[in-house]
């Protein structure tokens, strides 16, 4: 039954902001997902909601608002994955390359799941012809839901008030740059099943070896959603770094040793409470302009 489509459940008109997927009860008590997609000169959008069994549900968002199409689907719950198919004209010598065969990230989905594979269906365009000029410009009508990640809905209800940032003064300030999963993969006192991951990070052995440094912040490298070049993924490897990002919203789900549809972000935080906690501040490495597109 992987990748049928089922019939659409009802879209309610919601809310364009905020951007991307909100869970929420509604003031009549009806629980449900907010979607809001920012796409500037399409015709339509479709809402594209995937089962534990990978058979798709298409909801179409009617509501447009400044160029964001936004809906309420009533009883779309935490954990569910969701991407969007978005119509519009295809001629690709104006730039105009809207192809709703290519199921798409929402980029500012709070957690991924799935990796990246690359073969001819993920484009837009036809890539079987390489020999042919002008191929680039003939549009590929198969379905690429089958080999790309999926947005996943979460219930961001945490509270951060028991939380309290360090505020150590830069004078006084020592910085750690730490690959999450290389600084936790090896160590002796860590738990294996837990190495390579935010909670490894945030085990009490791991931040025993940082406070014992005198380290009072950590700068992680990226940790955000990444995916890895095609050049690697041919030769067996990987991007170890994480400077090609896909989700600047979302924690990179292969650090987390919890799950990866939705239980990822938990873990991330109870990471950032405990190296609060112990006094250790925590800065992320942003690069905005290395990305997997």
């Amino acid at each position: 039954m992987r990748g049928a489509r089922r019939a659409a459940p009802p879209a309610w008109p919601g809310t364009p902001t905020p951007l991307g997927a909100r869970f929420r009860t509604g003031p009549d008590g009806v629980a449900g997902t907010n979607f809001a997609l920012w796409a500037g000169g399409a015709e339509a959008v479709r809402l594209c909601l995937f089962d534990e069994r990978g058979r798709e549900t298409q909801v179409r968002l009617t509501e447009l608002t400044h160029e964001i199409w936004h809906g309420f689907v009533p009883g779309v719950l935490p954990g569910r994955r969701y991407g969007y198919r978005v119509e519009g004209r295809w001629d690709p010598w104006t730039g105009a390359r809207w192809n709703p065969a290519k199921l798409l990230l929402d980029p500012y989905a709070r957690a991924v799941d799935g990796e990246f594979a690359l073969p001819p269906e993920v484009y837009g365009h036809v890539r079987d012809w390489p020999e042919q000029a002008y191929a680039d410009t003939v549009r590929d009508e198969r379905d690429s839901a089958p080999f790309v990640p999926k947005g996943v809905v979460v219930h961001d209800d945490d509270d951060w008030s028991d939380d309290h940032r360090p505020k150590t003064p830069w004078a006084d300030s020592v910085i750690y740059e730490l690959h999450v999963k290389g600084f936790t993969k090896l160590h002796p006192g860590i738990p294996e099943e837990l190495r390579g991951t935010y909670a490894g990070l945030a085990h009490p052995a791991a931040i025993e070896h940082l406070v014992k440094l005198g380290v009072t912040a950590v700068e992680l490298l990226p940790v955000h959603q990444f995916a890895h070049e095609d050049h690697l993924l041919r030769r067996g490897l990987k991007n170890y770094w994480g400077y090609n990002s896909i989700g600047y919203f979302a924690p990179h789900a292969a650090y987390a040793a919890s799950g990866t549809t939705g239980q990822q972000v938990g873990e991330f935080k109870r990471m950032v409470r405990a190296l609060h906690a112990a006094g250790i501040e925590v800065i992320l490495d942003v690069v905005y302009n290395h990305t997997a597109e």
